[in-house]
C-alpha cells in the first residue's frame, strides 16, 4: 500500500503538469486574495482573509477533479488496472493509497496559504489582531472540503476509462454537493428546506468558519468520504 502511495505522488510530482496545476492553484488564490479590487484583502479594510476561504471552494471545484481524474480511468484504459488487481492488495487497500496520495496533493496545495496569516497578522492594527480561532476553523473547513472532493473525484474516475469525463464528472457532482443543495434550500419549501440545506457541503462549512469545530460538520463530511470511497469500491467490483 505505501509503494502504490509512493508511485501516485511520483507520477504526479514527475510531470511538469503536476507542478503546473498547483502553481495555477497558488496564483489563483492570490490573485483573488490580494489583487483583484473586488476581493483584495488590502482595499477590504479588515485584516481578514474572508476571500480566500470565500472562493478556494469554486477553485477546489476544479483542481480536485483535475487531480483526481487520472486515478483509476488512466489505469484503466492503459491495462495497468488489471495488473494492479493481481497485486497483493486489496482492491479497498487499492482504493485507500489512491485517496490517501490525492489528499497529501490537496495538502501540499493548502499549507502555503498559512504564508497568508503571516501577511495579516502583520497588517492587523495593532499587529496580530485578527480572529485565529475564526481562521483555523475555515482552514480546517478547506482541508475536509479538499478531502471529500478527493472521494468525489475518485468516485467519478471509478465510473469511466475517459479522464475528461472522469474530470466533467467531478466538477458536477463537487458543484451539485457544495452549491447546487444550498440552491434548492433557497426556493423556500418550508421545513424541507431546513433539511435540504444541511445536506449542502458549504453549510457545513460556513459552521466551521465560525471557529467553533463541530463534531457534527466533521462527522458528516467523514460520512462523505466513506459514502463516496465506498461506492468507488463498489463500482470496480462489480465491474
Amino acid at each position: 500500500m505505501k509503494s502504490l502511495f509512493l508511485k501516485e505522488i511520483n507520477a504526479f510530482f514527475g510531470s511538469l503538469l503536476g507542478y503546473l496545476v498547483l502553481a495555477l492553484f497558488l496564483v489563483a488564490i492570490g490573485l483573488i486574495v490580494w489583487v483583484f479590487p473586488e476581493t483584495s484583502v488590502l482595499d477590504y479594510g479588515f485584516a481578514d482573509l474572508e476571500p480566500l476561504f470565500t472562493y478556494t471552494p469554486y477553485v477546489f471545484t476544479f483542481l480536485v477533479p483535475a487531480l483526481s481524474m487520472r486515478a483509476i480511468a488512466e489505469e484503466r484504459k492503459s491495462g495497468t488496472w488489471e495488473l494492479l488487481r493481481t497485486s497483493p492488495l486489496s482492491l479497498i487497500q487499492i482504493i485507500l493509497a489512491k485517496y490517501l496520495a490525492l489528499l497529501c496533493l490537496v495538502l501540499v496545495a493548502v499549507l502555503p496559504t498559512l504564508l497568508y496569516l503571516y501577511s495579516i497578522v502583520q497588517l492587523g492594527d495593532p499587529v496580530g489582531n485578527i480572529d485565529q480561532a475564526g481562521f483555523f476553523g475555515s482552514w480546517i473547513g478547506l482541508i475536509m472540503i479538499g478531502a471529500v472532493f478527493s472521494a468525489v473525484g475518485l468516485f467519478a474516475s471509478s465510473l469511466t476509462s475517459q479522464q475528461v469525463v472522469a474530470f466533467v464528472l467531478g466538477v458536477f457532482l463537487c458543484f451539485v454537493l457544495y452549491f447546487g443543495f444550498s440552491a434548492v434550500a433557497e426556493m423556500q419549501l418550508g421545513t424541507f428546506s431546513f433539511w435540504v440545506e444541511e445536506m449542502s457541503l458549504s453549510y457545513h462549512y460556513m459552521s466551521l468558519s465560525r471557529g467553533v469545530v463541530n463534531s457534527g460538520d466533521m462527522f458528516f463530511m467523514l460520512g462523505m468520504i466513506w459514502l463516496f470511497l465506498g461506492g468507488s469500491v463498489m463500482i470496480l467490483r462489480n465491474k
